[in-house]
């Protein structure tokens, strides 16, 4: 059975860091793509950011290009979202989910395991 776990939400101040970390479990990781997506209260799942399997490609949202980076560790099953100068805007709760192909995809249909949340709250 697959799993994601989220770690590394919280509570910061406008322009502050945050850097979130899920961990994956029941597949092999290093097979497929990852990505991270959010969604506000009253607003639907967007995509934030993707990473292919090997980790050399990466695309993001432009809403947190040049401020998010997304990474991963295939030794260790982790991936990993720093996210730097941060709004009010991006207060959601952020998911990892899991590709079902080792290319990146922007799409929420694409991803076929995902986490539980964790929640991200930016204060102005």
């Amino acid at each position: 059975q697959v799993q994601l776990v989220e770690t590394g939400g919280g509570l910061v101040q406008a322009g502050g860091s945050l850097r979130l970390s899920c961990t994956a479990s029941g597949r092999t990781f290093s097979s497929y793509a990852m990505g991270w997506f959010r969604q506000a209260p009253g607003k639907e799942r967007e995509f934030v950011a993707a990473i292919n399997w090997s980790g050399e490609r990466t695309f993001y949202a432009d809403s947190v290009k040049g401020r998010f980076t997304i990474s991963r560790d295939n030794a260790k099953n982790t991936v990993g979202l720093q996210m730097n100068s941060l709004k009010p805007e991006d207060t959601a709760v952020y998911y990892c989910a899991s590709d079902r192909f080792p290319t990146m995809a922007v799409v929420a249909e694409r991803y076929d395991y995902w986490g539980q949340g964790t929640q991200v709250t930016v204060s102005s």
